[in-house]
């Protein structure tokens, strides 16, 4: 028994003395977290000389059933194995299941009573909607049924013999499903009604059983979709026909290949026009127009029939209520990109003078920092809360009734555009896993659509990017926040964490770390470098590092593997002056400040109330040190200055001769996340100096960092992160001297903001309140 108690109690040290002696260090090298480069993946971040990817191609007919709103279709895959691995099925992705009666996506979500309980969140807990593919067959190319089992949102076919490295495999589906109301039902997808004239704008994705991703690192990703990781897809061909109701418009991912069929002579003249105006759209389709089909619907149906080449996903539009313009934008080697736009006219307001010079910029600026957008058309499309597809988005943006718009609606409407024609680039073709990883086309896209806003309109209101943006979210409630780097599904606050702090983290890497010139190399590098492929995290990580030879990976670690925030302080300053202590000028200055200064009041009484000491009654106990005065001058301290002067080394003696200040900082890293350090002199002129420490500072001593700061001039008060640069959640303690910012609530302006009146409302209202003559100013 005493063995076995001394075995454990060993163990048990053991144990702990290894945890002690766990390298914690902050700026250790992400070795564990990344996997080991391998000739897929290289340790550079590029594609190794083995990587691969599979390939889907698609061809598709569909149909919508516009009195029902129903979609049917039916297509042939042809997948391709170029993996090194025999595969005996595959499998494809059923994401309109997730709408199914029996989604699990319904049974996770959570729900309470409390003041906001009413009937239609009661009703929301019972699924009503029937949704879900409704499979009528799997067949491959002679008929023959093949075996399938549905699993969910996840449907496996089973071959009769395993498909080998080079082959390709081609097979049949033909399905149904009943559209969702975006309105009533929400989705990326679905149908919107128009009680007023009964008509409904379609915009469709995720319709069509597609091939799951096959890679070298997740082999088949087949991860459940529960409705908010989103998609994990491979490159192909589409070839897709589209039969709506004739009077309907399409828009779509790909080119249109029979305009001459199912476009007007005058459309077909104004598209032509379009293509060669660059700075203001055409419009293709008038509302007007748009009126005259919503009043008389045609039963008659055509079909529109599109092609896409190399695009990883494929979606559409399709109303009689759109109203279409359209404008070219020139690329770099000649072509002509086709930007475009359809929209209600509740949204008329906004998306004729915004939308499609929205789609135009964001080509221009997206295809500047990464590469030239490679496809020859980019539609945005009245329909969604932001929702992004190969060559086409659905987005948002309504008038008011009187058909002003508020402020908010405006930037939201310019800004989603951007975000979503964005998605191009982030994940449409650097097409990342965003199933596993929701940031790494979220941020991506959030960051570049930060720098593309700037260039709109000079400090653009964007909503994510700049460090201080982030603040409240990285100093809140632990509990709550998770790293980055977790998988989409159990991710805390879900917009904060993958789109706006990785965003930010970019963002400070390229203001801050890094520098512009080397973050854009690096940038450009990595989507130049994984375009039209897969890349994973350790690629960019990579890349960024190997591009411009700045080690990263402690900023890795800290942003992307932490929950923690930046909180540095202040928490000393000292200024040291630097003098020879010439004996007999250093101490009069001293003996005159002990002369004229405060006197103790016990002293002051003792003085007044002793009449006489004992050594003044009896001098014979009186002796040297009676009378002594520590700051009186002799030779011998004279000879000992001039000594001291006289074996001075010359830079000595220039640093004693210079006049400089000299002032001691010491910062605090108090909130774990290792950062730079940077902060302003404001000097006794009335000027300022910035300083600039890197990261490093906090390499031996991650919680504190002293240095001696020598200056020219006075220095009467310091700034830390003076430019906002660091997501410093805390800066009360930023300062010396110390100051509070302060928090201005102006009670008057806090019940103008709470108005009901957008701006545009209000400036109506002025300026008929000025009219007359009793109103004054």
């Amino acid at each position: 028994m005493k063995k076995c108690l001394l075995l454990v109690f060993s163990c048990l040290f053991i144990c702990a003395n290894a945890q002690e002696n766990k390298n914690n260090n902050k700026f250790k090298q992400l070795k564990q977290e990344l996997p080991t480069p391998n000739s897929y993946r290289n340790a550079s971040g590029a594609p190794g000389h083995e990587y691969y990817q599979q390939r889907a191609d698609y061809k598709m007919k569909l149909k919508i059933d516009d009195e029902n709103q129903r979609l049917h279709g039916d297509e042939r895959i042809q997948y391709y194995n170029n993996s090194p691995d025999e595969l005996s099925y595959l499998w494809l992705q059923l994401d309109q299941n997730v709408r199914a009666k029996d989604s699990d996506s319904h049974k996770i979500r959570g729900s309470q009573i409390n003041e906001r309980t009413n009937l239609s969140s009661l009703a929301r807990l019972d699924p009503s909607f029937d949704g879900g593919f409704k499979i009528d067959h799997v067949k491959d190319d002679n008929g023959k049924k093949l075996n399938y089992v549905i699993n969910k949102t996840m449907m496996r076919i089973d071959l009769e013999k395993p498909l080998k490295n080079g082959e390709s495999f081609s097979f049949n589906i033909k399905w149904w499903y009943n559209i969702n109301n975006t309105r009533k039902d929400r989705g990326r997808s679905g149908y919107e009604h128009f009680e007023e004239d009964g008509n409904n704008v379609y915009v469709i994705a995720q319709f069509f059983p597609r091939m799951c991703s096959y890679n070298d690192v997740e082999g088949w990703q087949n991860k459940q979709f529960l409705g908010r990781g989103e998609f994990a897809l491979i490159f192909g061909d589409y070839d897709v026909e589209i039969e709506v109701p004739v009077d309907h418009l399409v828009a779509s991912t790909g080119e249109l290949q029979n305009a001459d069929k199912v476009l007007t002579g005058e459309q077909k003249k104004r598209l032509k026009k379009a293509a060669k105006e660059t700075v203001h759209p055409v419009i293709i389709a008038s509302m007007e127009e748009a009126e005259d089909r919503m009043k008389d619907k045609k039963s008659k149906t055509q079909k529109w029939h599109f092609k896409a080449e190399n695009v990883r996903d494929f979606a559409f539009a399709t109303s009689r209520r759109f109203i279409w313009d359209a404008m070219g934008v020139k690329m770099a080697d000649g072509r002509t990109v086709m930007a475009q736009s359809m929209w209600v006219k509740e949204g008329d307001c906004l998306w004729r003078k915004y939308s499609t010079k929205a789609v135009a910029h964001t080509i221009k600026w997206f295809s500047h920092y990464t590469f030239d957008y490679p496809y020859p058309t980019a539609w945005s499309i009245d329909g969604s809360m932001g929702m992004e597809y190969p060559m086409i988005c659905f987005n948002f943006g309504r008038c008011e009734d009187d058909g002003t718009y508020t402020q908010r609606m405006k930037y939201g409407h310019i800004g989603v555009i951007i975000h979503e024609v964005g998605h191009n680039w982030f994940p449409m073709i650097v097409n990342s896993d965003e199933r596993q990883w929701t940031w790494m086309d979220e941020g991506f896209c959030t960051f570049v659509q930060y720098l593309t806003e700037q260039h709109w309109e000079r400090d653009f209101p964007s909503r994510r990017g700049p460090a201080h943006k982030i603040v409240d979210y990285m100093g809140g409630d632990k509990s709550k926040i998770s790293p980055i780097m977790t998988n989409s599904e159990s991710i805390h606050q879900f917009g904060n964490n993958a789109y706006g702090k990785p965003a930010t983290a970019f963002n400070i890497l390229r203001e801050t770390v890094m520098g512009r010139e080397l973050f854009d190399h690096a940038f450009k590098t990595y989507s130049n470098r994984w375009k039209f492929k897969h890349p994973m995290p350790g690629d960019f990580f990579r890349t960024m590092e190997d591009a411009s030879g700045v080690d990263l990976d402690w900023f890795w670690r800290g942003w992307f593997y932490t929950n923690d925030h930046v909180d540095q302080s202040l928490v000393s300053f000292k200024p040291m002056e630097v003098e020879a202590f010439n004996p007999r000028v250093s101490m009069a200055k001293q003996k005159a400040t002990r002369d004229e200064g405060p006197v103790n009041i016990s002293t002051i009484r003792n003085r007044q109330e002793i009449k006489k000491t004992l050594n003044e009654e009896d001098p014979t106990i009186n002796d040297f040190y009676t009378d002594y005065d520590p700051l009186e001058t002799n030779a011998l301290d004279d000879k000992e200055y001039q000594d001291y002067i006289d074996g001075l080394s010359e830079d000595e003696r220039k640093i004693l001769e210079s006049g400089k200040n000299f002032y001691e900082l010491k910062f605090e890293n108090e909130g774990g996340l290792v950062m730079p350090v940077i902060f302003d002199f404001v000097y006794e002129d009335g000027t300022k100096e910035t300083f600039r420490l890197p990261a490093e500072v906090w390499k031996l001593n991650h919680s504190s960092f002293t240095k001696i700061f020598p200056t020219d001039k006075k220095v009467v008060e310091v700034i830390l992160d003076p430019y906002l640069e660091l997501a410093d959640v805390d800066r009360s303690n930023n300062y010396y001297p110390h100051k509070q910012e302060e928090d201005r609530f102006d009670l008057f302006q806090s019940r103008k903001k709470r108005t009901r009146d957008n701006p545009m409302q209000r400036d109506r209202k002025a300026k008929e309140l000025s009219k007359k003559k009793d109103i004054k100013p």
